[in-house]
């Protein structure tokens, strides 16, 4: 397939001028209508901070909300891609109890508020769970190392139950939509492949395994992709339980200096350039498949 490059017309340029001047009235209007006083210069100092100690300069509050965003995406998405997969199978399986099961948690996960599922899991697994199994206390006991690896996986260890229960959320809830993914991946191979898998003596397990899914990875790819950038906007829903990411950080420091405008500006524009960034990658990637498979 050749992708054909698109030429930069007086369309293009029109619909540009418009925009900028758009953006030039709506700046102009805001200074001289909108009653507010713009403390712009202060919220570099929220971004990053310098650290007497160490003698260099560290992440503050937004930006570590920010590195928090993507731990949960990231972790997430991983999960999800697993729970998917396995569910994916279970939909096109020829056992009817897979499929009632796979089917049930599909359509059950689909049909519920994201806000309900974190509720249960960060009071069931949070709140129960995790106390049992005393995860945080084996952490805190382990050398700095350790610790130091486990913060820049996880994040702190002393908010490991709040935040393994907000990936599992964020899991079950987008492993939902993964399924769909693998089950269409899956019924998209056209028949002949199965049919020449089968004529090579192959059983299911080996046909699904050596021929299908090798097949269904490759085409389920960018809308993977897209899923992951889904993630991280649905990761903004678990701040309801005090989980450090970019919208609770945004919250309380709105809350504590009153600079709405440039906090909420300001968390907009990192959520812009990462979703922005993932998005560029995986069409980077589709770009790729698509003239490999040329």
């Amino acid at each position: 397939m050749k992708f054909k490059s698109r030429r930069f017309t007086l369309l293009d340029a029109g619909l540009l001028v418009l925009l900028a001047g758009a953006v030039v009235w709506t700046a102009y209007r805001v200074h001289t209508q909108l009653q507010y006083h713009w403390e712009w210069k202060v919220i570099f100092q929220y971004l990053v901070r310098f650290d007497q100690v160490s003698g260099s300069w560290r992440p503050n509050l937004l930006l570590e909300g920010l590195f928090t965003t993507i731990r949960l995406s990231v972790w997430a998405t991983l999960l999800a891609t697993c729970l998917g997969a396995v569910m994916g199978l279970c939909r096109v399986s020829q056992d009817l109890f897979l499929r009632l099961i796979s089917r049930a948690y599909v359509e059950s996960v689909r049909n519920l508020p994201p806000l309900v599922l974190i509720f249960i899991f960060y009071y069931f697994f949070g709140d129960q769970i995790m106390p049992w199994l005393q995860v945080e206390a084996l952490l805190l006991a382990r050398s700095e190392g350790v610790q130091n690896v486990a913060w820049f996986l996880l994040g702190p260890a002393d908010g490991f139950s709040a935040f393994a229960s907000a990936v599992i959320t964020l899991a079950v809830y987008e492993g939902a939509y993964i399924t769909e993914m693998f089950r269409s991946g899956i019924e998209s191979i056209e028949k002949g492949q199965w049919e020449a898998s089968y004529a090579l003596g192959l059983g299911r397990w080996q046909q699904m395994r050596h021929v299908i899914l090798p097949q269904v990875v490759q085409r389920i790819i960018p809308p993977l992709a897209g899923q992951f950038i889904s993630t991280i906007k649905d990761s903004a829903i678990v701040s309801v339980i005090s989980i450090q990411e970019l919208t609770f950080q945004g919250l309380q420091l709105m809350a504590t200096t009153y600079l709405r405008f440039e906090v909420w500006i300001t968390v907009t524009v990192l959520y812009l350039v990462l979703t922005l960034g993932c998005s560029l990658a995986a069409r980077r990637v589709e770009l790729i498949m698509s003239r490999s498979r040329s």
